[in-house]
């Protein structure tokens, strides 16, 4: 079974116009992982350049999902869904075939 972080991947490589925010805990730590056209990276821990090398692994805890529209500018984010539960947006997954 795919990992929430390769179904979120799948997603934003469906919809390229969005870029997924997701808060989650990795390895018991506060992450904040952006989410666009298939690549993930974290904001706040480093990311390993070996793209099989999940940022958000099975183990993770996803807290929110925002759903911005891209291109993503830090300093004025265009929110278009802010802070669901993945409960909220697994539809969204459903519906895209992810």
């Amino acid at each position: 079974m795919a990992t929430f972080g390769d179904r979120l991947e799948h997603y934003s490589a469906k919809h390229p116009q969005e870029v997924l925010l997701v808060e989650a805990e990795v390895e018991g730590e506060f992450d904040q992982v952006m989410i666009f056209k298939g690549f993930s990276s974290s904001l706040i821990r480093a990311t390993a350049a070996d793209p099989d090398i999940p940022v958000l692994p099975a183990g993770a805890t996803i807290l929110t999902i925002a759903r911005l529209q891209a291109p993503y500018n830090p300093s004025q984010p265009c929110y278009l869904e802010p802070a669901l539960t993945w409960e909220n947006f697994e539809p969204l997954l459903v519906a895209a075939d992810c």
